[in-house]
């Protein structure tokens, strides 16, 4: 058998993509359709979720271990962008953005992010605008809280910050409406 690449211990926050950030409360050997399989049990406490993964499905999953503090930075950086206002129709832009929320891609989430956030002077976000935005935001403030060791309400405040700084930047140079 080929050597897993990929290894997780019991305790490690892991990222599933298509659940965000998840920690190894077991590893277990299982006898599935009568074939003995080794899983890893992951806890995700936010949405009171377990789910056990196979070892040597993990890598094919996507699921990875938190992100380094480079890609955490790139992310941050990101968030002080010029959003990106696509004129396609929100459909597809809708599609797009979870698309990349389930890629688990940290970067991409911050783009996510980025491209949906309204400040306080900005115009309303319709009701499924809010529910992409909040879902990519939690996202990258639980690997954020995970990898600061802090909660992710705090980590949400730090993000929003930014996002505030930078909405100040970019919105100063519009022509008041």
């Amino acid at each position: 058998m080929a050597v897993k690449a990929l290894s997780f211990d019991v305790g490690d926050y892991v990222v599933y993509p298509k659940h965000g950030v998840g920690r190894v409360v077991e590893l277990l050997k299982q006898e599935i359709a009568g074939m003995q399989l080794e899983l890893y049990v992951l806890r995700f406490e936010k949405e009171r979720m377990t789910l056990r993964v196979p070892t040597n499905k993990a890598e094919s999953v996507g699921m990875r271990k938190l992100s380094s503090d480079k890609t955490m930075r790139e992310a941050m950086e990101c968030l002080k962008g010029k959003p990106k206002v696509k004129r396609t129709m929100w459909s597809r832009r809708a599609q797009e953005y979870e698309a990349k929320i389930n890629s688990g891609d940290l970067v991409s989430i911050a783009e996510v992010v980025r491209d949906l956030f309204r400040a306080d002077d900005q115009p309303e976000q319709s009701y499924s605008e809010r529910q992409i935005f909040e879902g990519a935001c939690s996202r990258l403030a639980r690997e954020l809280a995970a990898m600061e060791q802090i909660d992710e309400p705090a980590a949400q405040v730090k993000i929003l910050e930014i996002l505030r700084a930078a909405a100040a930047i970019y919105n100063k140079d519009k022509p008041a409406a």
